[in-house]
């Protein structure tokens, strides 16, 4: 199932809160520019880990399909 990025965008307060237990290493000006828009978070998540583009983009997809948005 594809996520539904319109919705996490929605709720992005809900998800924010295991997302930040999930990846601890972004600050809290990280979160407030991912905003829930999928591809400032996975550079972050680049950024601050050091993953591929490809890993990180499959980390959050599977992230947030595990939540069923």
């Amino acid at each position: 199932m594809a996520v539904n990025w319109d919705v996490i965008k929605g709720k992005w307060n809900q998800f924010k809160g295991d997302a930040r237990i999930q990846w601890g290493k972004l600050t809290d000006d990280d979160w407030d520019q991912v905003a829930g828009n999928r591809d400032k978070l996975v550079g972050k998540l680049q950024e601050r880990y050091g993953w591929k583009r490809e890993e990180a983009e499959q980390k959050v997809d599977n992230f947030f399909d595990e939540r069923n948005t």
